[in-house]
């Protein structure tokens, strides 16, 4: 129905009648007259909808990454006032995302005018949720960054053995960590994550907000590079 209505008002048939009034038959009819006459009006149809989806998507991304950039519970990597502000959702366990990981930390390092902020989203089971729920535990204790480096760079499934031996390693408070494991504050991050990404239509990690570009999946440090320097043209 989406695409008939579109390509009724695309020739302007519902200047002579309004679409309310007419029958789903009578719609149907009219769209395929209108498709016969002027086979185009597929491809010019699609590329209305491809335009407004994109407009949407570039919308969302950007009221994301403005929520996300005041936001203190989002770690933060990179220049705090850098001027193009990359967004990565992942999980510990996603071996895409830790293939990601060592694109960010490239980036972070050519780079010295991105801000990350991080949004853990752990999607793949009780072992990523440990995981980001330990990560998120760790900012307490100023260990993020190290925290999040071992965990993305290590190898192997991250399990609560794993996690708790990387914690320890690193010299955190283990039973602090546990208990502020189970803060609002953890619970809040992980449940706006959830939301926010459902909202963007991700469907899994790694998924990115590049400025206002939405950019799921896999990503090499050139296609990032190129979308950090799109944004940055466009402030």
């Amino acid at each position: 129905m989406r695409f008939i209505l579109v390509a009724i008002t695309f020739f302007g048939l519902t200047q002579v009648t309004s679409a309310e009034n007419m029958s789903n038959d009578k719609i149907k009819e009219l769209a395929l007259e209108a498709i016969l006459e002027n086979p185009e009006i597929i491809m010019q149809a699609v590329a209305i909808l491809q335009q407004r989806d994109n407009e949407r998507a570039t919308s969302g991304a950007k009221a994301v990454r403005l929520q996300l950039e005041n936001d203190p519970g989002s770690p933060n990597l990179g220049n705090l006032k850098g001027n193009v502000t990359v967004i990565e959702f992942f999980d510990y366990n996603c071996p895409y995302c830790r293939q990601a990981g060592k694109t960010v930390q490239a980036l972070i390092a050519s780079d010295p005018n991105v801000r990350v902020i991080f949004r853990e989203w752990p999607v793949l089971g009780e072992g990523s949720i440990f995981a980001a729920r330990a990560a998120l535990a760790s900012r307490m204790q100023g260990k993020y960054e190290e925290f999040h480096w071992a965990l993305m760079n290590g190898e192997g499934r991250a399990t609560e053995a794993s996690i708790l031996k990387v914690a320890r390693d690193l010299g955190l408070d283990i039973p602090l960590l546990q208990i502020d494991m189970a803060s609002p504050t953890v619970d809040l991050h992980l449940e706006q994550s959830n939301t926010l990404a459902r909202s963007l239509e991700f469907t899994g990690t790694p998924a990115f907000i590049v400025g206002d570009k939405t950019a799921p999946g896999m990503i090499s440090l050139d296609q990032i590079s190129r979308l950090v320097a799109v944004a940055r043209a466009a402030d």
